[in-house]
């Protein structure tokens, strides 16, 4: 039986916005509720602030906390979001999408070994 269950797909990417590169893929992360989605990223935000110029610095707590009020009602409704903080020539941009997450196997190596999956030897 195939199952799936709604969620949210969060990436993050930066970019040169001085130099001809694309953009450089950093992190992913499947949330299962709004909330662990726009917690993913003030969680992040909250630990680099400190490193971040004053007016990056300004935008993220910014976001913290007013637009993440915006960003948790927009997923709420499904729509995709998307955090963008600028800093000297480094852009860094988080996004966050309504995904259906196709459940294939248990994670657990022992759930997988269990269930033949994985290699591990059956006991």
């Amino acid at each position: 039986m195939t199952t799936t269950r709604r969620g949210f797909w969060c990436e993050c990417w930066t970019e040169s916005v001085t130099r001809q590169h694309p953009p450089a893929f950093v992190a992913s992360f499947d949330a299962y509720t709004a909330h662990q989605a726009d917690r993913w990223i003030a969680v992040i935000l909250r630990t680099i602030t400190p490193m971040l110029d004053s007016a990056a610095r300004d935008d993220a707590w910014e976001w913290l906390y007013d637009g993440r009020v915006d960003t948790r009602q927009a997923l709420l409704r499904s729509e995709p979001c998307t955090v963008t903080i600028s800093m000297a020539t480094t852009r860094v941009t988080w996004t966050i999408r309504p995904a259906l997450f196709l459940t294939l196997a248990h994670r657990q190596a022992a759930e997988l070994n269990r269930s033949g999956i994985g290699g591990g030897s059956m006991r």
